[in-house]
């Protein structure tokens, strides 16, 4: 597939994410699909990774996420992405704060015949827990 085929899946994966608050079709995911999110025991599959982000999108209503650059080289898609909402559930343990939250994070999908066949996630989670106050801002 051409890189800008590549770049519509990526598209529509943020589009169906943002607007299902983490679900997403399963006619995107390959059936080898595998999501690796730091901080997990090791690889989530397309259940695992939809049960984390519908965890998170009901931790923080409503969830938009912006895409802020999206490159794609080869059979990769690589979104700088920003997310937005407040923390209305409990997420991790923390319990709801009320806080607006801002949190970027970079992703890279390998898509293989117009399906995701892994999905790589950074997201700042530092940042987050500034935000809520679980741990103090530095400087």
């Amino acid at each position: 597939m051409s890189t800008e085929a590549n770049k519509a899946v990526a598209r529509r994966y943020w589009e169906e994410t943002e607007q299902g608050k983490g679900v997403v079709g399963e006619d995107l995911f390959a059936p080898t699909y595998r999501h690796y999110l730091p901080g997990s025991s090791g690889p989530l599959d397309s259940k695992g990774s939809e049960h984390f982000s519908s965890m998170f999108y009901s931790a923080f209503p409503p969830g938009q996420v912006t895409i802020e650059d999206m490159i794609a080289e080869g059979d990769k898609v690589v979104s700088r992405i920003t997310l937005r909402g407040t923390h209305q559930g409990t997420f991790q343990g923390i319990p709801p704060t009320g806080k607006q939250v801002t949190i970027t994070g970079i992703q890279i999908l390998r898509i293989a015949d117009g399906k995701i066949v892994e999905h790589r996630s950074e997201l700042d989670a530092l940042g987050l827990l500034q935000q809520l106050g679980v741990i103090p801002a530095m400087g």
